[in-house]
Parts: structure tokens; C-alpha cells; sequence
């Protein structure tokens, strides 16, 4: 019985920037390595597993998508000779995929009960073929991640081209100096085709392209093999020496014959390449001492795979899901997973395949790849799990954490608890980011007439100081480079927790005024508990100004296993005997808080009401109106969304002091930072100024706080400001692309700029990239450039 589904209007290949999760199911680690194989869905690309769980079933029963590809992988086994061959020359081969692995398809649908659908029927083989060679969604987004920012040199942008003519380019096209058909090089000049250099992964070369290059002086060259649809390639310009992009590069091609329109990416760029270079480090499974460490399994013994530089994600999750509090909230065996189609990009589902891969011990067992023989004295360990989905989807639209570069564990568990805070929890369960939560209480007195004020805040961590002392050059060790010299290291005594806990807690000096006596002999100031969390995340500062300049200095922190007592460090409130101050604006009193008004005005034209946009910008920090959308679009089912609340209630009951030391705001200016910057990292900070230049070293794009009476006319000047500098930029752009003006299109600029400044926290550098690619060809016309002006 022949499939009637071959031909739907649905089916379709992927796009180039089109997620296919091939190698893993969307809602378990099941994978292409298991007996049954993986079934990615023709219609959406997702992944679905096909052993006991069959998430690929329960896709299709959701979706109503009827066909999918199986995909198997299997390891291939290695054949000895006995004896062994004798070595005749001495190479490095770089082993491939196919080299290690057997592969089996199969087009399946669930719709008519066909396991073997013909894959030529139909538009199948196309979209088969598409599915397998496109990147991988875990590739496609390390390939996103490690990209460089890529710039035109003056060879791309003047090119210079001979006479047209057509070349043979697709499986014709050879090249001019042999017969290699793949790792083509097209010169731009002339149209020659080249092989290119030899390249990791078995791709050959003959560096033919190169050797044109060198005897025609001819710059750019673009890889036939990478180009796409949408007008991405390889370019290298071999006068700079450098990967370039060309702005013109559809034209410059049209100019030998080839339509970019018409061209499917055949090969791996070289970013791809890179990646799977960097991918390949293993980290030795040695102690220090040269001890082999020995392999667990079982559950709660699963680990997680190096995905590039993600040692931070790994500490992290790994902790997390050792707590109870996670563990039970996210593994959940003998429940369904949640009902989304989009399982990939959901939080909830991936935080419960997490935490199943984690904690069931499904996935710990040892790697069947490693076969223990007289050849291959490893000892099997496990494969690891990937959590390549999580990392995409709680570092999306982040500028850090979307990057593939090693980032601050501290500063990821601190956006990862923000994340599932504001996310929606499932009726019956609660926020596990409860039990970070607890009340620090402050408690400050005039020095003069002893009279007090409490403040209590609701924290998720502290953050500690950590005396930074030297050890003494005489107890030091010699040290020696590589070349045997003699090589100054600073070391530093050992530090315990305890002794960094006192320090946080201990009375403080703080110059204020006071508003009962008048005095300006200042206040203590001192911070203790007033509620304990089940689990205290602790943030060790161990910065110190050195040449004014904030540096991190490896001070060891000792964390005993011996149990000691918080009692020193709670608060009692009010004494017998103390006198209140009395409600001041000045010393002690929190500032009212007032919702953003460009965010509610943007969150009320969507059609929200106002009492439900107020609550939105309260909850999502009162800064970002698309955060507070998505807080809106999840929690539309509270019972009390349109119940109105008083936010500023007891904001008059303590707090720290809104007037900051002008000489405080010197000191952080003469290290560098900006008045307006410092202003907002003592307040950020209650006033303290190494606690400041940690806040400040770790926001550097931060705004700055410019005064209640001045922040609106500073913001209209660095609007101004930003606005010429940008436009700048975008005419300097446009220049170069020798593009003539078009129609006045002066107001949707402005809007475009005016939105990026505001997306981009008035951050001019990423408001101007922003604006570049929003414009996109757009060119700066002459009333943009006179309203510059």
C-alpha cells in the first residue's frame, strides 16, 4: 500500500537557519545510538524517541504529523590483522563519522501503518536528503555561537571582475589544475575554479586556489561548497589574509553564471570545521598525582558533556538537581511531559529531561564504544549527556550565555533562578527557587543620638567579602617558567567561610546625616538574617584595585564538612530601650517605585490593562517591556492577575540611604567609571564601595542613575548624541556600498534607531549594530543626514 502523504503541501526541506533535532530526542536523552534509532518528524524536524517512552508517537498523536525518518547509528567494529601490519610510513588521518559508524534510514508513517515508505516516491528523497545533510540543531547553534563578526576590506568592496562568462560550477566544475570536485575555490577576479588547502575531516586539497592567488595577485575567493540561499559563503581575501564578507556577492557571482538563489549548501563551512576541532578535547581522567579515577554508575551518577567551554552550565545544573528541592519539583517518571509543540524551546520540558537524565540513572552505564582488550586498556566511562537545548534556551537573546565562550557560574545560576521564577508552574507544584529565598534585616544607628531604623529585604544570595592577604615572600615556593627561570608568583593565605561570614555581618561606618539630632558623625551600619534559607548561594568577592584597576585574585576559600552555627548572625529586631527614627526621606527610607513609563506605555497599546502591566514590569525588574510581555502571556490564568496592589507598601519602613557620598562617587570616578555608573552602583550596593566595584566591574553596559530632576533631559541629549553618531555610521555604511538614496524614509530610521537605543539599555555601541542590521540596505538619505546635523 503506497503512502498518500508523499506529496502533502506541508512536507517540505529544511530551511538553512531551520533547527533539525536528529541527534536526540526533544523530551528524553534517548538518541540515534539506541537499538530502536530516533525519529525526526519530516513536517517540523523534531526529534522523538522510539524505545519504551516513544515521545515520537506521542508527537504524532499531538501534532497530527504522519511521517517521520528513522535514523540508526551504529558503531562500527574494528578489524585486527593478525599480526599486525608493519608500519611503511609514518601519517595523520582524521577520522570521520562514517569511518566510526554504520547508519540505516527508514521513512515511517503512522497515519497509514506503513514502516518502509518508498523514499523515492514523492517529494521524499529530496527532504530525506535535506534532513541528513543539514546541520544538526546542537552545530547549528555552536556554529551561531562561535561565528566571528565578519567585515568587507577594501578587495571585496571595489572587486574588479574580467570579462563574464558562465562557468561549470555545480557537479561539473572541476578543478583547473586536477580533478577534485569538492573543496572548490571560485576566484571572484577571473572565475578560476581551485581546489583548496587539505582540511580536517578527509576533506583533500591540493592548495591549487592558493597557488592562483599567488601568481595572479588576484584578492577574493568565495567556497562554491558553502554557498546558501540566503547569500551566506566562505570568503577570503588572500591579500588580507583574512575570512571577509561581500556585500555584493549575488551580483559578483551572477557576473560567471551562478544564481546564489538556486545554490543548497553541499559542504561544512569553516566555522563548522572549527567547531568540531575544539570539540574533539577530552579532558584527562587523571588526578594530579597521575591516580586514574575510577568510573561511577548508576542513579544520580550521570554526567554532562563538555559542549565548549561550558564548565559553568555543567557545576551548575549539576548542583541544582542535588538538591531536593529541584529533584523532586523536575523528575517526575510516572507523569507525562508537558503538552507543547514545541518541546525543544520549553522550558518546563527541558528542565524535566534534565533532570530525568540526571537522576534515573537510565544514562549512566559505560560507554559501549570502549571495548576493554589487550589493545585498549581504557576503562569504559560514560558517554555524558548534551544539554544543548537548555543551553540555546536559557542563553537565547543573552549576551553572554548565547556564546560559546566560558562565562561566571555564579552570574548563570543567578539568570537560570530568574528564568524559572518568572516561567509558569504547573498546578500542584511550586517554585524550587523558594528555598533560596530568606530576609536580610539592616539595621543603622546615629553615632550621636543612638536612635535606630530596621530595613528587611528579600534576597536569593549574598555576596561576601574575602580578605586578601599575601603570603610572606620567605614562605613562598620556588617557581620556574619552561626555560627554567626563576618566575615571581604571588600566593595568598586561605580564607574560611566563617571568617568571611563575620566580616559580612560586622558593624560598618556609614557618613550620613541624621535627621533627629542633626549630626553628621555618621551612622553603623549592620546587616544580619532575619529568616534563613534551606539553601544560602554564597558569592565570594575576592576583587582588589590593583594600579586602580578591579583584579580577581585566587584566594582559596575553605568550606569545612564540620556543621557551625548561624545563631551570630541573626537578627533579633527592635531591642528593649532602642528609639526609632523617624520617617525620613534621607537616611533610611526605600524609594517609591514607579513603573517604567515608555514600558507601560508599550505594554498598553498591545491591549493589556494597566493594573496587568504594572504587575509585569514590578515582577520582570521595571526595565525591559519584551520581558514583561512574556510575563503577561504566562501567568494570564492567576486568579488574582487583575487585582489591583500596592507596591510601595512599607516602602517608608527602613531602607538604605538614597543619598550617596559624593565622596564616595569621586573614588569610583577616579578608578575610571563614570559618575552616573557609580551613582547606581552604591545604590545598587547600600553604599559600599568595594561591594560597588565588583557591581560595576560585572555590568559594565550599565545605564547609570543621573538624578530623578536630570535623567529625562540627559536621556533626550544621549538620544540626540547617539542619533548623529549612528546616522554617521549608517551614511559611512552606505558610502561604501555605493548605493544611491532612495525615497525619505527619515521617520522609520529614526523609529528603527530610536527602538534599538531603548532595546539596547542606551547602549550606543550595541544600538548602532542593531540598527545596521534593522536597516539592513537601507540607505541614510539626506533629511536623516540634515536632522543629524
Amino acid at each position: 500500500m503506497a503512502c498518500k502523504h508523499v506529496d502533502a503541501p506541508e512536507l517540505h526541506a529544511p530551511g538553512p537557519t531551520q533547527s533539525v533535532y536528529r541527534e536526540d530526542c526533544t523530551q528524553c536523552f534517548d538518541s540515534i545510538d539506541d537499538p530502536s534509532g530516533l525519529d525526526v518528524c519530516l513536517f517540523c524536524f523534531n526529534g522523538g524517541c522510539t524505545g519504551d517512552r516513544s515521545h515520537s508517537l506521542l508527537h504524532h498523536v499531538s501534532s497530527k504529523h504522519p511521517l517521520v525518518l528513522n535514523i540508526k547509528r551504529t558503531r562500527k567494529k574494528v578489524k585486527r590483522d593478525e599480526p599486525p601490519q608493519k608500519i611503511s610510513k609514518l601519517s595523520i588521518a582524521a577520522e570521520t563519522e562514517s569511518d566510526r559508524y554504520d547508519t540505516t534510514t527508514q521513512v515511517k508513517c503512522y497515519e497509514c501503518g506503513i514502516d518502509d515508505v518508498d523514499r523515492t516516491s514523492g517529494k521524499l528523497s529530496n527532504v530525506v536528503d535535506a534532513v541528513l545533510k543539514a546541520n544538526t540543531f546542537a552545530r547549528q547553534e555552536e556554529v551561531k555561537a562561535w561565528e566571528q563578526e565578519l567585515t568587507a576590506c577594501e578587495h571585496t568592496l571595489y572587486l574588479e571582475q574580467q570579462p563574464a562568462r558562465v562557468i561549470e560550477s555545480q557537479s561539473l566544475g572541476h578543478c583547473s589544475k586536477c580533478e577534485l570536485n569538492e573543496n572548490l575555490w571560485l576566484c571572484l577576479t577571473c572565475g578560476n575554479l581551485g581546489c583548496g588547502r587539505a582540511q580536517f575531516g578527509g576533506t583533500g586539497g591540493n592548495s591549487h586556489g592558493v597557488a592562483h592567488t599567488q601568481d595572479t595577485g588576484h584578492p577574493v575567493a568565495v567556497k562554491l561548497g558553502s554557498l546558501t540561499a540566503d547569500g551566506t559563503a566562505d570568503i577570503y581575501c588572500y591579500s588580507c589574509d583574512e575570512e571577509r564578507v561581500d556585500p555584493e556577492l549575488p551580483d559578483h557571482l551572477m557576473h560567471w553564471g551562478i544564481n546564489i538563489k538556486d545554490r543548497i549548501k553541499t559542504e561544512k563551512s569553516l566555522t563548522e570545521m572549527q567547531v568540531e576541532q575544539n570539540l574533539l578535547w577530552e579532558f584527562s581522567m587523571t588526578t594530579e598525582d597521575g591516580k586514574e579515577l575510577k568510573p561511577l554508575f548508576g542513579a544520580g551518577f550521570t554526567g554532562l558533556k563538555n559542549l565548549g567551554n561550558s564548565c559553568y552550565l555543567a557545576s551548575v545544573l549539576q548542583s541544582l538537581f542535588a538538591m531536593p528541592e529541584f529533584s523532586e519539583r523536575y523528575y517526575l517518571p510516572n507523569e507525562a511531559p508537558p503538552n507543547t509543540s514545541t518541546p525543544a524551546e520549553d522550558l518546563e520540558t527541558q528542565l524535566r529531561k534534565l533532570a530525568d537524565g540526571l537522576l534515573s540513572g537510565r544514562y549512566s552505564k559505560p560507554d559501549s564504544d570502549i571495548v576493554v582488550s589487550e589493545h585498549t586498556p581504557e576503562v569504559p566511562h560514560q558517554k555524558g549527556l548534551a544539554p544543548a537545548m537548555l543551553k540555546h534556551l536559557i542563553g537565547r537573546g543573552h549576551a553572554e550565555f548565547s556564546t560559546m565562550r566560558q562565562q561566571d557560574s555564579f552570574e548563570l545560576l543567578l539568570h537560570l533562578l530568574k528564568l524559572i521564577t518568572r516561567s509558569q508552574h504547573p498546578s500542584g507544584l511550586k517554585d524550587p527557587v523558594e528555598a533560596f529565598r530568606f530576609v536580610m534585616e539592616q539595621r543603622l544607628q546615629c553615632l550621636n543620638c543612638k536612635k535606630v531604623r530596621y530595613r528587611t529585604d528579600e534576597q536569593e544570595n549574598i555576596s561576601i567579602p574575602v580578605p586578601i592577604r599575601r603570603v610572606p615572600k620567605e614562605a613562598k615556593m620556588d617557581v620556574t617558567d619552561s626555560e627554567g627561570k626563576d618566575k615571581e608568583k604571588e600566593e595568598f593565605e586561605p580564607v574560611t567561610l566563617k571568617e568571611c561570614l563575620d566580616i559580612f555581618t560586622a558593624n560598618e561606618m556609614v557618613e550620613l546625616t541624621c535627621s533627629s539630632c542633626g549630626s553628621t558623625d555618621g551612622f553603623l551600619k549592620k546587616s544580619l538574617f532575619k529568616t534563613f534559607p534551606t539553601v544560602l548561594a554564597v558569592n565570594a568577592r575576592r576583587f582588589e584595585l590593583v594600579n586602580w584597576v578591579p583584579t580577581k585574585q585566587d584566594v582559596p576559600v575553605l568550606v569545612d564538612d564540620e556543621p557551625f552555627s548561624f545563631d551570630a548572625y541573626k537578627s533579633h529586631g527592635l531591642s528593649d530601650g532602642e528609639e526609632l527614627l523617624p520617617e525620613d526621606t534621607n537616611v533610611g527610607s526605600a524609594p517609591k517605585w514607579v513603573p517604567n513609563e515608555a514600558g507601560l506605555a508599550m505594554l498598553e497599546a498591545m491591549g493589556f490593562p494597566r493594573v496587568r502591566c504594572e504587575k509585569a514590569l514590578h515582577a520582570t525588574g521595571n526595565a525591559d517591556p519584551e520581558a514583561a510581555s512574556n510575563w503577561l502571556f504566562s501567568h494570564m490564568e492567576d486568579p488574582d492577575i487583575d487585582t489591583p496592589i500596592d507596591f510601595n507598601a512599607g516602602a517608608g519602613a527602613g531602607g538604605a540611604a538614597s543619598a550617596i557620598d559624593p565622596e564616595k562617587i569621586e573614588s569610583l570616578c577616579n578608578m575610571g567609571f563614570g559618575a552616573p555608573q557609580s551613582r547606581q552602583a552604591l545604590k545598587e550596593t547600600g553604599g559600599d564601595v568595594e561591594r560597588a566595584v565588583d557591581w560595576l566591574f560585572n555590568h559594565p553596559d550599565a545605564v547609570g542613575d543621573f538624578d530623578d530632576d536630570s535623567g529625562s533631559k540627559v536621556r533626550i541629549i544621549i538620544l540626540t548624541f547617539s542619533l548623529s553618531i549612528i546616522f554617521e555610521a549608517l551614511e559611512t555604511d552606505h558610502v561604501h556600498r555605493r548605493m544611491a538614496p532612495q525615497p525619505n524614509q527619515l521617520q522609520s530610521s529614526f523609529l528603527a534607531v530610536t527602538s534599538c537605543l531603548q532595546h539596547s539599555s542606551w547602549n550606543l555601541s550595541s544600538a548602532t549594530k542593531e540598527a545596521r542590521y534593522m536597516l539592513g540596505k537601507q540607505p541614510v538619505t539626506e533629511s536623516a543626514i540634515s536632522f543629524k546635523s
